[in-house]
């Protein structure tokens, strides 16, 4: 069984019935509205074909997701603003609060929404390599979300979790490792793939009902906040895009990634 979710991701499942999702927007996999209403119909469709796992990868060969994509926060249209954050709400409680076993097989950059992503799974494979992963939303005078601090105080300890989010820190594969942000280091993308199944493969004689609601139920008191607080966190967001300050720093990064791509 396999199914094209559109160009922008690949969903295939296999014999054993473990999906792949596959981001598939070049260059960096920068989430943006439209690849987060792909990612989320994907997450829908796996739901809903009672596939027993998903494991979520990269078409790119050096990033899994350079994160939001920043074109959706400057001098945005409110309104398209609004139904983006909506989706990337949507996207995280799909993922973070699936019943259906989740893995990430890191193969490449993974700062800040590519973080989040890769942490609302339940294991992560990194490639090795000169990689960072991290959320890195301090650097650019942003705060990240209650939701993005919730999900890694999951992943690591709240000590490292506040020290990583207030300094920004973007963790090399050896120190993801060391302070349990990833889970195991692979030699390539296939190795990273194969170790998710490998994890995958050791629910087989649990009962899947067991393994979901222990999940679920360990994972229910961000997952409650968030959705309790759903309107709240859109409001500020979207006040957060208002600041004049905030757009000057957009501006400053974008004209800096320019000058970065032009030499």
């Amino acid at each position: 069984m396999a199914s094209q979710g559109g160009p922008l991701v690949d969903l295939a499942v296999d014999k054993d019935g473990i999906a792949v999702l596959t981001m598939n927007r070049a260059p960096v996999n920068s989430l943006n509205l439209e690849l987060l209403q792909e990612i989320s119909k994907s997450l829908d469709e796996v739901a809903k074909n009672k596939t027993k796992a998903m494991i979520l990868t990269s078409a790119s060969p050096t990033v899994f997701s350079a994160g939001l994509d920043i074109m959706e926060m400057y001098k945005p249209d409110l309104k398209r603003a609004e139904q983006f954050w909506t989706t990337l709400q949507d996207v995280w409680l799909k993922l973070f609060g699936s019943n259906f076993i989740t893995a990430a097989a890191i193969n490449g950059h993974a700062p800040a929404g590519g973080c989040l992503l890769s942490m609302s799974c339940e294991y992560r494979a990194m490639v090795s390599g000169k990689y960072a992963i991290g959320l890195n939303e301090t650097a650019l005078g942003i705060i990240a979300p209650t939701w993005f601090m919730d999900t890694m105080c999951h992943t690591i300890p709240i000590r490292q979790a506040e020290y990583a989010l207030t300094t920004a820190k973007m963790f090399s594969v050896e120190e993801a490792l060391k302070v349990g942000l990833i889970d195991e280091a692979a030699a390539d993308k296939a190795d990273a793939i194969e170790k998710c199944k490998q994890f995958i493969r050791k629910f087989d004689k649990i009962p899947p009902l067991a393994r979901a609601i222990t999940k679920q139920k360990i994972r229910q008191a961000p997952l409650a906040r968030l959705q309790k607080n759903r309107q709240q966190d859109i409001e500020e967001f979207l006040g957060i895009l208002k600041n004049p300050l905030i757009q000057q720093g957009l501006e400053k990064y974008i004209q800096a990634l320019k000058q970065k791509a032009a030499k």
